[in-house]
Parts: structure tokens; sequence; C-alpha cells
């Protein structure tokens, strides 16, 4: 039974639904599609609850009643069928009732909307540009994602099972009252109206205070989580003291906002308790005159009394759920600040999935600012022929990762193309881009996964032969037999740590090489893939890359120069602009720039003016 309305939604079903609406009720709506034909039944079995409750607080005043006008010698005879069909209704059918409206509310809708909405979110970040995670905390955005959850999830939930429900209730007992008299509807109503008043005033300020509560929340979780991300650093520079007062300055702003919404719920039970005073003795004190005028009976006046101590208890519930409801939606509004936000860079309508044939890279007129109108490329074009292995070269600044940046379309250019094979890749899937191009940068980071999920993060569906013959090649296998996490786990199922951090720099690039190899895409970009390594190692492994170079387009970016000479064309660039190209030996022959960056090396490595 559990699973059949646990199963009702799949909270992960595939989903298209673009950027996320920045605005609250649109975001819901979308939220809501596979839950809207079982929302029907939670607000149905919401109401026949209430209407049971309701009922059954004033059919305890048709008993007093009986009670009054029968004798004990009477009673059963003369009621006793009545009160069997009670018994049974109170027994068996108000569960039922209770639990249909539990398994909907429970199941089906606490059980998949909080996954489903952080699941949507997650995958809409997965989208987001490489420029769009480095200009915010990781913390921030993963506890934005892991907020927005319960609070769509517990907003909705609340909706039924309180607002909805209370509405209901409070309309009931007006009725039963109106029904009994009048004048003991009146006041009922008058204390509806002054409580909606006051709980909207309350409520849009719980509102406004509740966001800047969770973005003061968010932004002590994205410093803490920042500091432990980069914990080797604030060791290094012996600053402890200083992270302290980081994260401190956050948490004193996260108290006093804290303090505010809580000095709003003091506020909250002082008009609440007051408001409550004036329904009981508005009701009760009609109720009890009304009794001394002969107009109402002694059941009626218990039934009227039970009704309002009832709503004196739930009225505070009430409250609390709609103070809760307003304090979620400064959670979501925070929350979408990251969530509803396009992705940058968007496959073209109709966008097809690269085919390479030889691997000719063309770089067109190509040029890319940031924005600034200076730095970056202007107007760089370059062809790099299928199979050539090409070496760019230039100072910090010069254009270099701009370049290879562009080519992998973690930005799109501000001006010219690139194509490969003809297919010009902004016109492409950028899965498809990504999954043709192997790429090896200076600080390739690792999942904090095990070793085998790190190196088959290149080709899923390899085998473990292949796997660990990419390891070899990569002169990994060997100390990969040696390693074991604290959990005791050994080799391949070793777990690496957060962006790799247990193992060395060394091993953490040759991992990262085992996975290029393994994935054997026909582009190859090597971003300073080896200068990580010790001389030893970089020796045995530059064999091994000039070996899975054969047969495929290359761009290796290097500054130490030694170990792009190889290459069968170099080029040079500089401010953005190439000012040479020709082979190593054209290139030292020629005395230009390239000469003389060869002649300053120290130590192998390109100097700085």
């Amino acid at each position: 039974m559990f699973r059949f309305f646990e199963n009702l939604v799949d909270p992960f079903a595939p989903h298209d639904l673009g950027t996320p609406p920045k605005s609250l009720w649109p975001f819901f709506k979308s939220q809501f599609g596979p839950f809207r034909k079982w929302m029907i039944w939670m607000a149905l079995t919401g109401v026949l609850v209430a209407l049971i409750e309701t009922g059954l607080i004033f059919y305890t005043g048709r008993i007093v009643d009986l009670i009054n006008l029968s004798t004990p010698e009477s009673f059963w005879s003369t009621n006793g069928f009545e009160l069997l069909l009670a018994a049974v209704f109170i027994i068996f059918l108000r569960p039922l009732a209770i639990t249909l409206n539990r398994f909907f509310l429970e199941q089906t809708l606490a059980g998949n909307m909080q996954e489903q909405v952080r699941w949507r979110a997650h995958r809409h970040l997965l989208g987001q540009s490489l420029g769009f995670f480095q200009n915010d905390f990781a913390g921030r955005l993963s506890n934005r994602v892991m907020q927005l959850g319960p609070a769509v999830e517990d907003s909705t939930y609340m909706f039924f099972e309180g607002i909805f429900y209370a509405t209901t209730y409070v309309l009931s007992a007006m009725v039963i009252l109106g029904q009994v008299d009048m004048r003991l509807a009146l006041p009922l109503g008058i204390w509806l109206v002054f409580y909606v008043l006051y709980v909207r005033y309350i409520a849009k300020r719980v509102s406004v205070a509740s966001e800047k509560w969770s973005d003061a929340r968010s932004l002590v979780t994205g410093r803490i989580v920042d500091a432990y991300a980069n914990i080797e650093s604030v060791k290094l520079f012996s600053q402890g003291a200083g992270e302290e007062r980081y994260a401190l300055s956050s948490l004193k702003r996260l108290r006093l906002r804290f303090q505010r919404f809580l000095r709003l719920m003091t506020e909250l039970s002082f008009g609440l308790n007051l408001l409550n005073g004036l329904l009981i003795v508005g009701v009760l004190g009609a109720a009890v005159w009304l009794w001394t005028q002969g107009e109402v009976s002694v059941g009626e006046v218990a039934a009227a009394s039970a009704l309002v101590v009832r709503l004196n208890g739930m009225s505070g519930w009430i409250m609390w759920v709609t103070i809760r409801l307003f304090e979620h939606m400064g959670v979501i509004r925070e929350g979408l600040r990251s969530i509803a936000v396009a992705h940058e860079l968007k496959d073209a309508k109709g966008a097809k999935d690269l085919v390479i044939k030889d691997g000719e890279i063309t770089f067109g007129g190509l040029t890319h600012h940031y924005g600034k109108g200076s730095g970056g490329l202007d107007n760089v074009s370059l062809t790099v022929r299928p199979g050539e292995k090409v070496g760019l070269v230039g100072r910090s600044g010069a254009g270099k990762s701009s370049l290879v940046n562009l080519l992998m379309r973690f930005r799109d250019p501000e001006g010219g193309h690139i194509l490969i094979d003809g297919q010009d890749v902004s016109g492409v899937t950028q899965d498809s881009l990504r999954a043709q191009i192997g790429m090896v940068t200076q600080d390739s980071s690792l999942l904090h996964r095990s070793v085998r999920a790190n190196i088959l993060y290149g080709r899923p569906d390899a085998t473990e032969d292949q796997m660990i013959a990419a390891a070899e090649r990569a002169e990994a296998h060997e100390f990969i037999q040696t390693l074991e996490d604290p959990q005791g786990r050994l080799g391949y199922d070793a777990h690496v740590g957060e962006r790799g951090v247990k193992l060395s720099g060394g091993q953490r690039q040759r991992v990262a090489i085992a996975r290029v190899m393994l994935k054997d895409a026909p582009i190859l970009v090597l971003d300073e893939a080896t200068s990580a390594l010790d001389s030893e190692v970089e020796a045995a492994i530059q064999k091994t890359l000039y070996g899975m170079m054969e047969g495929k387009t290359v761009i290796a970016i290097a500054h130490r120069l030694s170990t792009i000479a190889q290459m069968d064309r170099i080029v040079v660039l500089d401010e953005g602009r190439i000012i040479e190209s020709g082979s190593h030996d054209e290139l030292l022959a020629a005395g230009g720039t390239y000469a003389g960056l060869w002649d300053r090396q120290s130590g192998g490595f390109l100097g700085e003016d």
C-alpha cells in the first residue's frame, strides 16, 4: 500500500522545462506538474477530514442533549442504535478517511516533491558555464539547492495539511454555530477577519526577514566550505585565525538576522493570544447568555465551547503554519537567485552531434576580450591540420588558455568562429564536442570517489583490463596498488579525497592522464599536462604521451619548451595575437621571440620579463 502511493509520482522523470521561473507562483506551478491530478485528492480528502472533525465536536453536543433529555433507564433503548452507528463511524470510517489523506500527503507529496525540486535544480546548475561556478561559492550553491527542496515540499504540504484543512474547519464551525444561533457565529466571523489581517501583516514581515536569514545562512555555509576545501592553503599560510574572523563576521550577521526573525515570533505570540482571548470571551459569553435566555440548549453550549477551545489551539497552529509558509517563501526566493538563472551557453536550436572525420581545427578571426575590450585574443586565425601536433607558446596572459577554452566552448567568442572538420563548434551539442576532445589540464582535480571511478570517468563502459592498461601507460598502476584509505579500501577501490587531495600532485596528474588515455578522443589538448611531475616520471610519460598522440590532432600548451620541441609546429602568442609559427628548428633559426625565450629558459621553464 505504501509503495503504491509512493510510486504515483516519479520525481526523477525526464523533463525539459528550461530555466526555472524567477517568480514564486510560476516556480511552484512548474514543480506541481506531476502532482496536479493527485492534488485534487489531497484537497478532497482534506475537506472530508475537516468536516468529520467539526461534525464530531458538534455530535458531542448532541450527546449532551440526549443525556439531558433521557433517563438512565431509557437512554440506551432510545438512542442505542444511533450511538452504535456513531461508534462504528468513529472507530472505522474516520481512521480510513484520515489515513487516506495521510497517504496522499505523506507518501505521494512529501515523499517525492523534495527530491524532485533538488534534482531539477541540480540538473539545471550542471548545465551552467564554468564562469557561473567561478563567480560563486560552491558551498552557497549547494546550500541553496538543498534548502530549496524542503522549502517547496513543506510549503505545499502545509497548504493542504494546514491552511486548506483549517479554512474548511473554521467555515464548518461558523456554519454549525450559525445553525444553532447566528449570534454565536458573529463573534467568530469578527475574530476571523482580524485574525486574517493580523496574519497577513506579520507574514509579510516574516517573508522579508526569512529571505535575509536564509541569505546569511548560505553565506556562512559558503565561507566555511571554502575554508575546508582549501585547508592546505589555510595551513600553509598560518591563516587559521584569519579564517576564524572571516567565518565569524558572517556568523554574527546570521545571528543578528535570526534574532530579528525571532522578535517577530514573540510579537506574533502576543497578538495571537490577545485575539484568542477575544474569541473565547466573545463566543462562550454569547453562548452562556443565550442559554440564560432559554434560546440554546446545554448541549449546544457544550458544542460551542468545544469548537472554540479547539479553535484556540488550532489558531496557534494555523498561525505557525502560515508563518512557516512565508518563511519558506523567503528561502525559495533566496534559492532562486542561483537556480533561476538562464544558461549562458546553450546548444543551438536543432544542434547536432559533432562528427569527426579528419580532426582539422580552424580558428577564424577569433576575438575574445572577456567583455573588457582588452586582453584575451585579438583576431587570431589558425588552422591545425588533421593529425598535426601544434604547440602553443607565450608568456602568461598571451591568450593560450583562452584559445583552448573557446575550443572547448567553455565560453563563446566575441568575434570569429571555430570549426572542426567544417562544423562550427557553436552549432553542435556541447556534450558531443567535449566527448571528441581529450584534455589534461595543469591542475586536474579528481572526484572524491575511488581511483577506479576517476579513471573510468573518461570512458564509463571500459573494461577493467582497459582501465588498468591506461593506468600502466600513465605510470600510475604501480603507486595505485599501494593506496589505502581510512575505510580500509585498497588500490583502485581507495578513495582519493576531495579534489584528489590524498594523492600527491604527481600522482593526481598521472590518474588524470590515465583518464584521458582511456577516453581515447581523436583530438587531444594538453595544458601543462606534465608540469606537476618530477623529471623521471615526466620522461617516462612523455614517451607515452607521444605514443598517444599518434593519429590524433594535438594542441599542447607548455612553459617548459623542451616538452613541445618535437611538435610538428610551434605557434607563439603574444598579447592575444600570433607573432610566430614554425617548427622548433625553424623558429630558432629565425632568431625571433621563440629563440629568445629558448635562450632565456631557466631550468627548462619559460622565463618572465
